[in-house]
């Protein structure tokens, strides 16, 4: 309790107010009523409050005259913003001249989890080489939260990951990196989208998307498939008669997937197209 005393006149409120930042607008909030030593109309008349962004003064009287000071929450605190409140009080008796008391009030603004974690970006997208090594750091996702302490400390987990790419990648809870733990392959899926959870101490959380770009690599040798050849050729047949098919791919795109052909010993044999047949010459 703080005391000030002026005169005959000596006021008492609390010297200190600690209020979480969760505290609805209207919240009311009683203060201790000053003590004058005086009486009637040279004791206490009026209550005044300095002026503030978050709080109002409000008196009311009960039957028998006996006077409940509040403060009421006007404007919501906010932690973040502003740690302490501090406010001045003053009681003005009816004596002549009138004499008064201040006091001044510091309220603590509690942390509350009020603010859900905030990634640094809006998505995540990154791109590796589909032959990289297991444990290969692919992307560190990152949120920060504004609350304090626990409020304030954000846990990461998938929220959404197809079971392939749950096979593929793991997710460090603390760190936010995602690093690779199994064979990754063009060929086989060459985007993977997951989405991520950040999550603080108290449950509150937001998501983001990462998209993971696989880059081929020319890491398929072309594949042959040849029919017909063995099939018996009359030794009349014409020129121009179609007599095998060869067909030739390549698992891995673009440039790397493009094969160029050639037949060797052709005494008998023309190729039609490469990748097709043959037809007797």
């Amino acid at each position: 309790m703080s005391h000030t005393a002026y005169g005959d006149v000596s006021y008492s409120f609390p010297e200190e107010m600690k209020r979480g930042s969760s505290a609805e607008r209207g919240s009311r909030y009683r203060l201790n009523v000053a003590h004058d030593a005086d009486i009637g109309h040279n004791a206490i008349q009026r209550y005044s409050l300095q002026k503030n962004d978050n709080f109002q003064l409000s008196i009311n009287s009960n039957v028998d005259g006996e006077k409940k000071i509040e403060l009421l929450l006007e404007k919501k605190l906010d932690r973040e913003q502003q740690q302490e409140v501090k406010l001045i009080l003053t009681a003005v008796d009816g004596g002549t001249p009138p004499r008064s008391g201040t006091v001044a009030i510091h309220i603590t603004v509690l942390d509350a989890n009020d603010n859900a974690p905030v990634f640094s970006q809006d998505i995540y997208k990154v791109s590796l080489p589909e032959n990289s090594p297991v444990d290969t750091l692919v992307v560190t996702v990152s949120a920060t939260d504004a609350d304090e302490g626990q409020n304030g400390e954000v846990a990461y987990e998938f929220s959404r990951i197809s079971d392939r790419a749950r096979k593929l990648f793991y997710l460090n809870p603390n760190t936010g990196e995602i690093r690779i733990t199994g064979a990754l392959d063009f060929e086989d899926e060459a985007v993977y989208e997951i989405f991520v959870e950040g999550k603080d101490g108290f449950g509150l959380s937001s998501d983001v998307k990462v998209v993971i770009e696989l880059a081929d690599v020319n890491d398929n040798a072309p594949e042959i498939r040849v029919k017909s050849l063995r099939s018996p050729i009359p030794e009349n047949a014409l020129p121009g008669t179609e007599v095998g098919i060869i067909n030739v791919q390549d698992r891995d795109s673009d440039n790397n997937g493009q094969v160029h052909c050639s037949i060797h010993n052709l005494a008998f044999f023309s190729p039609i197209s490469l990748l097709f047949g043959l037809k007797i010459e």
